[in-house]
């Protein structure tokens, strides 16, 4: 089933639209055009009660107001690029800073901050919304223009998935993900300290106090960002000398293991109050793993008047290396014209009794 419903109304009068998907599978999901946004996903516990496992607000205005990118599609690049600047084809091209003197997330209007083209809904056992932007030629100060379609998908196993497929006229560089703030206690149900993370990856970028990756790798093994045995996320908080964990949390690139371009199983995540479990499955190289250490406490609530709070919420985001245009040994983050961008990710619900 698929339901649609007004989510709000822009400044210039736009109004905003979010679609509800849901099936029998327990799972269902609210994604507004604005931004792609994840507004709500609802998930069923150990005791058959629905947990809305995503942080966000309850209408447009909120994702116009509060910062943190809240369940939206990132682009064109998601992540950092340093110093604002990158090459490509012999030209050096300017980014707007929005991150002390790096550019993150796509710049100044990001694909979060832009209403996508509703272009399809296809209901049924699996639920489909198809979304689509057009990125004009130089916006943002990426060259080519870009034809995204994000595909959101309410899959029968319980869950969703996310394809991302992207065509462009001209040499560009392109890094898509999704920015959902999971917490599988409840949207602002305190902290994910506690919840049980695994992680099928060895290395992550080494990065400065920037956060920008500095070309080389650490080996995870017995340091705070070994995931390979499932841990509880805060048991090694402050325990690095880096930027993001002397702040209390993670905000590192893991480098999958064993990457061979098909869909397969990168992390997990579970509550051991509740039994819910996420797996998240990925033909993306990489996953950023962050815990919501910058948030800001003092922003508008969440759904439901929950306050912000820190380490409120992990986020997955699937993608290629940061600042990889900046380093030949990295991902490939560069799409010509007759290739295609298609990746899926895809988070699926369990319960652990």
């Amino acid at each position: 089933m698929i339901t649609k419903k007004s989510f709000g109304f822009l400044a210039d009068g736009t109004e905003v639209f979010s679609y509800t998907l849901s099936n029998e599978s327990g799972v269902s999901a609210e994604i507004a055009d604005f931004g792609g946004t994840i507004v709500r996903l609802l998930v069923n516990d150990k005791n058959g009660e629905p947990v809305d496992v995503v942080c966000g607000f309850d209408n447009v205005d909120g994702y116009l107001t509060a910062g943190g990118y809240q369940g939206a599609l990132i682009g064109r690049v998601c992540n950092r690029i340093h110093n604002c600047k990158y090459t490509l084809n012999g030209v050096e091209y300017t980014l707007f800073a929005n991150d002390g003197n790096n550019s993150a997330h796509g710049g100044e209007i990001g694909f979060n901050k832009r209403v996508w083209e509703v272009i399809d809904t296809v209901d049924g056992e699996e639920p489909t919304l198809v979304l689509r932007y057009v990125s004009p030629d130089m916006e943002e100060n990426y060259p080519g223009t870009l034809t995204t379609v994000v595909t959101y998908k309410l899959v029968k196993e319980g869950g969703i998935s996310i394809r991302y497929e992207a065509t462009t006229d001209k040499d560009t560089i392109i890094n898509l993900t999704n920015h959902a703030y999971f917490n599988l206690a409840g949207c602002g149900n305190g902290t994910i300290k506690e919840q049980i993370m695994w992680i099928d990856a060895d290395k992550i970028n080494e990065q400065d106090f920037e956060l920008i990756p500095t070309g080389n790798f650490i080996n995870v093994k017995g340091t705070a960002y070994d995931f390979n045995e499932p841990k509880a996320i805060g048991r090694d908080f402050n325990s690095e000398p880096s930027m993001d964990i002397q702040h209390g949390g993670y905000d590192n690139n893991f480098i999958i293991n064993n990457y061979n371009g098909e869909i397969k199983l990168c992390a997990t995540l579970e509550e051991p109050n509740n039994g819910i479990k996420m797996n998240v499955l990925t033909n993306q190289p990489c996953v950023q793993v962050y815990t919501s250490n910058m948030i800001n406490e003092e922003d508008i609530p969440f759904k439901g008047g929950k306050p912000q709070k820190k380490n409120c919420a992990v986020c997955f985001e699937t993608q290629h290396m940061p600042d990889a245009i900046n380093h030949p040994n990295f991902t490939n983050t560069v799409l010509k014209p007759g290739e295609k961008y298609d990746f899926t990710t895809i988070y699926t619900f369990d319960i652990v009794k």
